[in-house]
């Protein structure tokens, strides 16, 4: 896991996350202007509308890092789902990004202190995790000034934001979809003092 002082980050350090996130994906026939890939043990190719998926609690997230990794993503010819640039106004919002998620070829998952509070995200997350499971879609999650571990046990503050879910009918398939993406490699990103 890689810890990263957000307070760091500039642009550039985003664009070096990209080559490093290019290359742990290793995927030979990947083309962002084609939006093409093959299955490895397939013939059939499968296209993808959108290269990345970015899943992210707005509220913690959508005017900072998440706007800087998105327009990153895009500067660099990545076609990028970021659901306040691409929903579609009158239609309804919940098919749009299922649709959305099936059509992209990799996610990024932004976990943030509140993200497990928000229905939408744990919806967003459950059908990622459905989508890596069942074709060659892959996952990436970024813990953003959360640590790995709350996310995976619900501990913490990720604890306090899924306390309003506990006795809904969705909450083993949520906790589920946040152990099985905080098991997955990824990099953690803090807020620190003075840099």
């Amino acid at each position: 896991m890689n810890i990263i002082s957000f307070d760091q980050i500039s642009c550039l350090h985003i664009r070096i996350g990209l080559l490093i996130i290019a290359l742990e994906i290793n995927v030979a026939s990947y083309n962002p202007s084609t939006v093409t890939s093959m299955a490895s043990t397939s013939s059939t190719q499968k296209s993808f509308k959108y290269d990345v998926f970015l899943s992210f609690r707005g509220e913690d997230t959508r005017n900072n890092f998440v706007s800087h990794l998105y327009k990153a993503l895009v500067q660099n010819g990545i076609q990028t789902y970021k659901d306040d640039e691409k929903i579609e106004k009158g239609e309804p919002i919940d098919t749009q990004l299922m649709e959305s998620i099936e059509d992209s070829r990799f996610f990024i998952i932004v976990f943030s202190k509140d993200y497990a509070g928000s229905s939408w995200c744990l919806d967003e997350l459950v059908k990622i995790m459905e989508c890596r499971k069942a074709s060659e879609q892959t996952a990436y999650p970024l813990f953003y000034d959360v640590e790995p571990t709350e996310i995976r046990k619900q501990s913490g503050v990720v604890r306090e934001a899924f306390k309003e879910h506990i006795n809904k009918v969705a909450a083993g398939k949520w906790r589920q979809a946040l152990k099985e993406a905080a098991d997955l490699a990824g990099w953690e990103l803090k807020k620190i003092a003075n840099g």
